[in-house]
């Protein structure tokens, strides 16, 4: 599979099942399920762009470590740790032991992917934005924002994109 195949595929299931984002702060490695994300070609370096809402556990992480990794799963055998790691704070369980995740190092970060997922991304934070909720459509902000838990936007560059070498 080329990487253009790869690409379309990773964009696929993150949108349709999600993916894992991993963020680790010394002894602490913590994942969230996302499905919102993009990748792109920004300030002549190739982005994943992902949105952490503030309240989320691995906002404090990976404000402190400013590298983060995305695990994208090609098949429906992590749809319940997915599930789990979507709906359960890192401050209160620890998700890798309880979905039974098994960390892999990172090639070119600190932190950690998620062993068993088909491609992962390695990314190291080089602009933030938080949200601006005057500046965003009405609609998306009635529909996506009812709480006012806005996200932050972390553009993180590929430092390093493969596929799982199980």
């Amino acid at each position: 599979m080329n990487f253009a195949s790869n690409l379309e595929k990773s964009m696929e299931h993150l949108h349709k099942q999600g993916a894992f984002l991993t963020c680790k702060v010394n002894n602490e490695v913590n994942t969230m399920t996302i499905s919102w994300g993009s990748i792109g070609f920004v300030w002549q370096k190739p982005v994943f762009t992902v949105l952490v809402r503030k309240s989320r556990h691995t906002h404090e992480l990976i404000e402190k470590c400013m590298e983060f990794t995305v695990s994208v799963p090609f098949d429906d055998k992590m749809k319940k740790a997915l599930a789990v790691c979507g709906s359960k704070s890192g401050r209160e369980i620890d998700k890798i032991k309880e979905c039974n995740l098994e960390l892999k190092d990172g090639k070119d970060v600190s932190v950690p992917v998620i062993k068993g997922c088909g491609v992962h991304y390695e990314c190291k934070v080089i602009f933030k934005q938080e949200m601006c909720p005057n500046l965003l459509d009405e609609v998306i902000d009635k529909d996506c924002y009812g709480s006012k838990d806005y996200h932050t936007m972390y553009y993180g560059e590929i430092v390093n994109c493969y596929l799982d070498e199980e």
